[in-house]
């Protein structure tokens, strides 16, 4: 059997402190607009799961979907993400 502890002791070289650096919270603010929009689209998709959908609900989700399409494009136009970033 192979020994893997010389692999670990590259990968844990660096100690982690369990905690997000200031430049990572700084991200999560700036995409905190689209975070929220993609988690009101969640909620509204979540609501039709276990029941008819109704033209309300297909109004709620709509309106959920413009609303982070919208955040995205705030989010790229100041400049803090690019097309390539996120889900597709």
């Amino acid at each position: 059997m192979l020994s893997i502890a010389a692999l670990q002791a590259v990968v844990t070289a660096i100690p982690f402190d369990g905690e997000p650096s200031d430049g990572e919270l700084d991200a999560i603010e700036q995409e905190m607009p689209l975070i929220l929009a993609d988690v009101e689209l969640l909620d509204a998709v979540i609501k039709t799961l276990d029941r008819p959908v109704s033209k309300l609900d297909e109004r709620r989700v709509r309106r959920a979907r413009h609303r982070v399409v919208a955040a995205r494009r705030d989010l790229i136009n100041r400049g803090g993400m690019t097309l390539t970033d996120g889900a597709a």
